[in-house]
């Protein structure tokens, strides 16, 4: 006889009503046919009998079956006539296919964001609201008030805006492109997606950073990749160890965050960019370069990337207004060899046809502009005003209670918690307290990291957030 399987992520109430439901729907219980009572049935699958309680709802609440006092549980006759007949499964559906969901974490932290919009965020990765140039992009609409072209364009992007990225990437990143080598997306993750989704195929092993934002990413894994670990310390990845990968289990790709990575916010140090390019291009390996927060250094030069020292075409390079202007305009785009920029977009008009050309057309007139450059520097400004203020509350409240490296960019401070702590006790403990973070488990790390990012709290919230969150970790830790 069937039996729940106790191992299963899907509650036991729900793997019974499931397989209720399938045997019902194959005629093994016909329309009006008695079915087990709670009591029995419980004692035949092993479980208590308020499971099987929660089953039968489950199944009365789909209108498949029907209990009466004194005449016990019974497929209902009303529902399925003659014919069986009844409402898809979509419980079944929606655990189906084989794009996964997002991790538990990533899950929790947004659902209760959604159900409490005052708590204080430290775990969302876009800009505060007081960061983002709302005034220069509704001046330059207004400037620009008429557009005449509201259709499709072309698969590769609004042309305007490649044109005016073309100009950008050379002045403020050192990289020289034409339009043809550049593809629009809705941003990073969009042309993360596609590329493991076009250049890539189930079973190929990839290299990603340790930690990294990629494996918070359920992307990789619903391609059927698999993924190995390179670990980042104070100077970034080492070389060496992509070579042995290689060895090991022939690695076909690169993932990368060089400049102000996240979660840790490690730059990449000079010698071992120029090691990774020159042991890249002897495996012939090509490097996928993501690099949202290189103009957000804030008293340094902006790093160039590796795509600017890249003289034989290995590095796909990744770009997005999200972290450094707008996210809510869904624009980012990828600089690569124009062969792979087709076989994107053929795919990309697959999925919508192409972008709206309404957010492509103001992000290339704000490139454009004379407000990028003065953007930037409040940009910066502001960032590394609201790293101190996190810094100073860390030190305050916390003490000895935690270890981080200060970035010089970027929007995110990495720390490890110094006592042993258990990231799901610690992240509920912390909503409760009315704050919320990122475990550092999200991206692949071991028990006992936080993410805490403060491009999206306000400047005034950051002391309070984080008397809240120590007051979280001494409950946590007792």
């Amino acid at each position: 006889m069937w039996k729940p399987d106790r191992n299963s992520t899907d509650p036991l109430y729900q793997q019974i009503a499931n397989d209720l439901e399938q045997r019902i729907s194959y005629g093994e219980f016909p329309p009006g046919s008695l079915l087990p009572s709670e009591r029995k049935l419980a004692e035949q699958l092993g479980v208590n009998r308020s499971t099987v309680v929660l089953a039968y709802s489950e199944l009365r609440a789909l209108g498949i079956i029907e209990s009466r006092s004194g005449s016990g549980t019974r497929v209902s006759s009303s529902k399925w006539g003659a014919t069986p007949k009844h409402t898809p499964n979509w419980h079944r559906y929606a655990k189906g296919g084989s794009f996964l969901p997002n991790p538990p974490f990533l899950r929790r932290i947004r659902e209760a964001l959604a159900q409490d919009p005052n708590l204080i965020d430290f775990a969302s990765g876009e800009l505060a609201s007081d960061l983002v140039p709302v005034q220069e992009m509704n001046a330059l609409m207004s400037q620009n008030p008429s557009m005449t072209y509201f259709g499709y364009v072309n698969p590769q992007g609004y042309g305007p805006l490649r044109q005016a990225l073309v100009r950008y990437l050379a002045q403020y990143r050192g990289i020289h492109t034409t339009e043809s080598s550049i593809l629009i997306t809705s941003g990073s993750q969009q042309s993360l997606y596609l590329i493991t989704q076009c250049l890539l195929s189930p079973g190929d092993a990839v290299a990603i950073e340790d930690p990294s934002y990629c494996y918070s990413l359920p992307m990789f894994q619903s391609a059927g990749l698999r993924l190995f670990r390179l670990p980042v310390d104070e100077r970034g990845v080492q070389p060496e160890d992509i070579r042995s990968l290689y060895k090991k289990h022939r690695i076909k790709m690169i993932f990368i965050n060089p400049n102000f990575q996240n979660p840790t916010g490690t730059l990449m140090d000079q010698e071992r960019r120029a090691q990774l390019l020159n042991t890249a291009s002897e495996l012939g390996l090509p490097i996928v370069e993501d690099d949202p927060y290189s103009l957000t250094a804030y008293q340094c030069e902006p790093p160039a990337p590796l795509k600017s020292a890249d003289t034989l075409g290995s590095v796909l390079y990744i770009g997005s207004f999200s972290k450094m202007a707008a996210s809510g305009l869904r624009v980012g785009w990828m600089v690569a060899p124009n062969s792979v920029v087709e076989r994107l977009a053929d795919a990309r008009q697959q999925m919508d046809f192409g972008l709206s050309v309404v957010p492509q057309s103001l992000a290339g007139q704000f490139l454009a502009s004379s407000y990028f450059a003065p953007h930037l520097d409040r940009l910066r400004m502001n960032l590394l005003y609201k790293r101190d203020l996190l810094i100073e509350a860390l030190r305050k409240e916390l003490q000895d209670l935690v270890e981080f490296h200060v970035p010089e960019g970027g929007h995110h401070l990495w720390c490890r918690i110094v006592p042993e702590v258990n990231d799901s006790k610690l992240l509920e403990a912390s909503i409760q307290n009315g704050v919320i973070v990122a475990p550092g488990s999200v991206y692949g790390s071991t028990t006992g990291y936080v993410r805490f990012t403060f491009a999206r709290a306000r400047a005034e919230d950051i002391p309070i957030g984080i008397s809240k969150f120590a007051q979280a970790l001494g409950a946590t830790i007792k």
